[in-house]
């Protein structure tokens, strides 16, 4: 069964290669790319990642951080060949609330000038290292400061609740023990609003299909069998 890989807020899918390497052979891979100059919100996005699915064949939606509520929105309403979902440490509804009164400094941000050291320790914990800052970095680059911004604007005023609850495929919570960005209360969330989710901790930072793709691939991996068994 296909893997379709939808990325965290970079949107460029490069920071996936630790996880595809882990992934059985069985489970080809895609990964959906978002806009690097175009600021586009979730439903903008939504439309986006609906047009690039597989159309004929049976797959599994993977959402990174960012990308959660997108996934959420598209199994409520789901294509046909949709068999599954895989959040990974991500949220239904804007993960810090006391950060919401503070959209009208998005604009004055600096993004191209965040301090690596900093992203890394938010991001990769004590698993940061000076060639994942080196690639976090350059991957930043490579996206607009206005789609970053209009991404950053979208995670404070999203609420993925009602999709979520209406999710009529299996889904899988991925949980990073170590995360510095998305708190517990994000995965509490979840499991209230959807009882069914499978939740699975693991050890590792926010990056954690980058800091840990063995046990997430494990953790896939069952997922995938148990959709895929008879």
């Amino acid at each position: 069964m296909k893997i379709v890989l939808l990325p965290g807020l970079d949107g460029t899918g490069r920071l996936f290669s630790p996880l595809v390497q882990e992934l059985a052979p069985g489970h080809p891979t895609q990964v959906v790319a978002y806009p690097a100059e175009e600021p586009m919100g979730y439903d903008k996005l939504e439309q986006w990642v609906r047009q690039a699915l597989p159309p004929e064949e049976p797959f599994v939606l993977l959402a990174e951080s960012f990308s959660g509520p997108l996934a959420m929105a598209i199994a409520a309403s789901p294509p046909a060949g949709l068999r599954g979902l895989v959040l990974c440490a991500t949220f239904a509804r804007n993960p810090i609330p006391s950060l919401a009164g503070f959209r009208w400094m998005i604009p004055f941000l600096p993004i191209r000038a965040a301090p690596s050291r900093l992203l890394g320790w938010l991001l990769l914990g004590r698993m940061s290292s000076a060639a994942w800052r080196c690639a976090i970095a350059s991957t930043l680059a490579s996206v607009s400061v206005r789609a970053i911004r209009c991404r950053l604007r979208a995670v404070l005023s999203v609420d993925a609740t009602a999709a979520l609850a209406s999710a009529c495929v299996p889904v899988l919570y991925l949980r990073a023990s170590q995360d510095r960005v998305v708190p517990l209360s994000a995965t509490k969330l979840i499991s209230e609003t959807l009882p069914s989710t499978r939740v699975v901790s693991i050890d590792g930072p926010h990056f954690l299909l980058q800091a840990n793709p063995t046990a997430a691939g494990r953790a896939i991996g069952d997922f995938l069998a148990s959709i895929e068994r008879p």
